[in-house]
């Protein structure tokens, strides 16, 4: 399975292209899984959802898509990630109520979650459901060295758990006063890419140039990537960010083509309501 979406299912500047001009609020998460079938659910990481609110982006989706809901922040950026547990499990029995629509969840630890913590960690996924997809997103630039990286992905393969593939050299393209606001509003830390496979499915997250050019490269060589673990069985897990998200549906799109060319994927949503091409954010 190949699914890819956005970092979040709302954005007031996609009204008028991704969405139809004058779409109220209410109707941005029906209509954006319309188009994409995927979503990081970053809305999680400052508040839990309650029980009727769950039920209700069910009811606005359909079976096939699936949320990827952020670990509250409590959890994720407390003092000490190995004494959550009972935060952690009212946190996935309350994810539970997506249901059918649950995808892996997603454990961003801070920046200064050092190899030293990895205790922590795998404190963490000994009482981390068995049966709950999770992907763990590490920031320090130790977890990058060969010796630690090798330490962590020896850990997550364990449980069964994903790595966190996070690629930021797009933004690192351009005059250094574009790449320092690029940088700036995307608040996303310079780390080096890393590819890990610890478990049968990835977690990208693309964060993308606004000048479709500059992705252009990067895509082609995700894609080709991407056909790869297809052909093996897997399932892979994409979300496109850009500094100026309006670009984001697009950039999601652009990929979306270049691996459909490359090996079968199903088919967008937008694919079986439209008799054409699904409607696509403008660049400039």
């Amino acid at each position: 399975m190949f699914h890819i979406g956005c970092p979040m299912w709302g954005y007031k500047e996609w009204v008028g292209n991704l969405f139809p001009p004058h779409t109220q609020q209410s109707d941005f998460l029906r209509l954006y899984s319309r188009q994409f079938n995927t979503v990081e659910g970053n809305t999680t990481f400052y508040a839990t959802p309650s029980i009727e609110t769950l039920l209700r982006w069910c009811q606005e989706t359909p079976s096939t898509f699936r949320f990827c809901p952020k670990i509250s922040r409590d959890i994720s950026h407390g003092t000490n990630l190995s004494v959550t547990r009972d935060e952690t499990l009212l946190f996935t029995e309350r994810m539970r109520g997506l249901g059918e629509r649950l995808g892996p969840m997603f454990l961003q630890l801070p920046p200064g979650f050092a190899p030293t913590q990895l205790s922590q960690l795998e404190a963490f996924l000994t009482f981390w459901p068995n049966d709950l997809r999770l992907a763990v997103e590490v920031r320090h630039q130790s977890f990058f060295q060969e010796l630690h990286a090798t330490t962590l992905n020896t850990l997550l393969q364990g449980y069964a758990v994903a790595r966190v593939m996070m690629d930021t050299r797009p933004i690192q393209i351009g005059s250094a006063k574009e790449k320092q606001v690029l940088q700036t509003r995307e608040r996303k830390p310079n780390l080096p890419l890393q590819l890990a496979i610890t478990t049968d499915f990835t977690f990208v997250r693309y964060i993308g140039h606004p000048r479709m050019e500059v992705n252009e490269q990067f895509l082609d060589t995700w894609a080709k990537q991407m056909a790869e673990w297809l052909k093996r069985g897997m399932t892979i897990y994409t979300f496109c960010h850009c500094p100026y998200e309006v670009h984001s549906p697009t950039i999601c799109q652009q990929l979306y083509q270049r691996v459909s060319a490359l090996a079968p994927v199903p088919p967008l949503p937008s694919q079986h309501e439209q008799s054409g091409p699904p409607e696509q954010a403008t660049l400039f």
